[in-house]
């Protein structure tokens, strides 16, 4: 049998585009559903074929928006991946969402599906702010979400975006505090990146400075009431997004669906995969391990150190740098420092 695999489903439909939003996704009000349920489905028989009857401890639906799909698709997704693999009894099955999307009932039907933890792309707590990024909700419809799924037995995290044209980093301080106000064990803080082929890349925006976003990124770990366990996460006790931390750590998954993308491990062997129309391509043992590395680092835990991970870093740079890095017992992680300049450092670290 081979090793266990997290999935990735990727819904690609949306209403409308963000302004900022360099996903792949779409606009489409009223999306082929049947056709992209068989597509799903078909993959999923693609890949138990290829990898035999798998354990399952993750599953991710990621978007697009992915709170559009019916309950009927979603429920019939689950239950063909549990008739071809085995979906650990403490799965963790995630379902990011946009307010405006869901409503109490649709969200109790996915919870009785299986559903167990609900990302919502809240993004901003100021509605002009909101109208700029192009997003179709105003606040309180997302706060009436946060506040319904916070009454459900599941996990819960709510996006924000920092970073946006003329913000300073009193404003980002400011909406991390009225964070610590809405009762949520985790949050994500994701800094704009800015596409060229998305309308925010075609403006001529007023950007916050690097030395700006590295003051944003300080604060907001100073002033969130949750513990940073990667660059841009934050969580209580027993409340991180355990799909990804699989996936930072290494872990071996699969992506379905038109957008997705995976890295599966059979007959002894790492791939690159894509979903949609499948594509495999080997990776070598130096590439796999130095994924691991610009992983594992952005996590407060670091990146496990392995045999293949030890092979490709430069231990003399280590212990030349402890006030950058760290190393204990078999994790090798960042300081605060360290955080910072991740980038730069990535390229002395690895040979």
């Amino acid at each position: 049998m081979a090793i266990e695999h997290n999935i990735y489903i990727h819904v690609p439909f949306c209403i409308s585009k963000c302004n900022y939003c360099a996903f792949f996704s779409r606009a489409d009000i009223a999306p082929d559903w049947e056709s992209y349920t068989v597509g799903i489905c078909d993959e999923i028989d693609y890949w138990a074929d290829k990898l035999g009857r798998i354990n399952v401890p993750t599953i991710f639906f990621g978007g697009g928006t992915p709170s559009l799909i019916p309950v009927s698709v979603f429920n019939k997704i689950i239950n063909h991946i549990s008739e071809k693999f085995n979906i650990l009894p403490n799965c963790e099955i995630t379902l990011e969402s946009n307010p405006g999307t869901i409503n109490e009932q649709k969200l109790d039907d996915f919870i009785a599906c299986g559903m167990n933890r609900l990302s919502v792309g809240v993004q901003s707590l100021n509605d002009d702010t909101l109208k700029f990024m192009g997003r179709r909700h105003d606040v309180q419809t997302a706060l009436n979400l946060l506040d319904i799924a916070k009454k459900k037995n599941i996990k819960l995290n709510a996006d924000f975006i920092y970073g946006l044209p003329n913000q300073t980093t009193d404003d980002v301080i400011q909406m991390c505090k009225r964070i610590n106000t809405l009762g949520l064990h985790h949050v994500s803080m994701y800094e704009l990146t800015i596409e060229p082929t998305t309308p925010f890349g075609k403006m001529n925006l007023n950007m916050p400075s690097n030395n700006t976003m590295a003051d944003m990124y300080i604060a907001i770990g100073e002033t969130l009431n949750l513990n940073r366990y990667e660059v841009s996460n934050y969580a209580a006790p027993n409340h991180t997004c355990r799909h990804n931390e699989n996936i930072w750590d290494g872990g071996a998954y699969i992506g379905l669906g038109v957008g997705a993308a995976g890295r599966p491990y059979f007959d002894n062997k790492w791939y690159e995969q894509t979903g949609g129309e499948i594509k495999l391509t080997p990776i070598d043992t130096k590439t796999r391990a130095t994924e691991k590395i610009l992983t594992g680092l952005r996590t407060t835990r670091g990146v496990l150190l392995s045999d293949d991970v030890v092979d490709i870093i430069s231990m003399d740079f280590v212990k030349q740098n402890p006030y950058l890095i760290n190393i204990n017992n078999d994790r090798l992680s960042l300081t605060d420092k360290g955080m910072l300049v991740l980038d730069s450092l990535l390229l002395e670290l690895v040979k």
